[in-house]
């Protein structure tokens, strides 16, 4: 399928490695010019080598309104547009309410949340003259708890209430905004986190065991999938939507 992404450019936090990562490559193949908001210099390069002069990075973890208005004046000096932007980078960094305290809680949500805010402010302006979107990646864990992260799951959750928001407000300028809910996905952090565990093996099979579809985890390149589409104007009439690219994992009888 042809998304008709061709020369479009795309804003991503996150964007070198994991879903960010395979978003900016799969945004290559489109044709498409991503701009990767990421301070992973190696793998960064590696995308940028994809597609010489169509494609950027910006190598900064996006935290300030300051750092967003860099990263959208630097896409329009550059590439002379914005059309869409993916709200990607975030943590669950574990501070939760019974370990943890106000002061990280502030921290965690802050980290996690409002560089979402931030990013579509300052390219608003270029999204309602393109008729762009916005997608946000957020977490099934903002609808099924975890436990023992209470900052990561309230931006979460948040990024649900905003996706409603903004697809309301934005609706007279046909700016589309939708959010994915991945579950279980094998990213070079998640697979950081399983090798914690005693019997790294023995738990991710544990893992899998739970995923409904296939019992086996969402890849990254599935979540960008969904992103793409969303992002295109294949989905032309879908706007504040929340979508599942789980397996399952968040709806279906997990003992399936």
């Amino acid at each position: 399928m042809n998304l008709n992404l061709t020369d479009k450019v795309f804003l991503i936090s996150g964007g070198a490695k994991g879903i960010g990562g395979a978003i900016s490559r799969g945004l290559i193949e489109e044709g498409a010019i991503p701009v990767i908001i990421d301070p992973s210099d190696k793998e960064g390069k590696e995308i940028l080598d994809l597609a010489p002069g169509k494609s950027l990075q910006v190598p900064i973890r996006l935290f300030s309104p300051e750092q967003a208005k860099e990263c959208v004046d630097l896409a329009i000096q550059t590439f002379g547009r914005v059309d869409g932007i993916v709200n990607n980078a975030g943590a669950n960094d574990g501070v939760g309410l019974e370990h943890g305290n106000p002061e990280a809680y502030v921290d965690s949500v802050s980290k996690n949340l409002f560089h979402y805010y931030y990013l579509a402010h300052y390219a608003l302006p270029y999204l309602k003259e393109n008729k762009g979107a916005i997608v946000n990646i957020s977490s099934k864990t903002a609808v099924t708890g975890q436990g023992g992260t209470s900052g990561y799951t309230s931006a979460k959750g948040a990024q649900l209430a905003l996706t409603r928001e903004w697809a309301v407000e934005l609706l007279p300028y046909q700016v589309r905004v939708n959010a994915i809910l991945p579950a279980e996905v094998f990213t070079p952090m998640y697979a950081s986190w399983i090798q914690s565990f005693a019997n790294p093996e023995e738990k991710l099979n544990e893992i899998n065991s739970r995923i409904p579809f296939g019992n086996r985890m969402t890849t990254p390149e599935e979540i960008a999938a969904m992103v793409l589409f969303l992002l295109s104007e294949k989905a032309s009439h879908i706007t504040g939507q929340h979508l599942y690219v789980d397996g399952g994992y968040t709806h279906l009888d997990r003992s399936l």
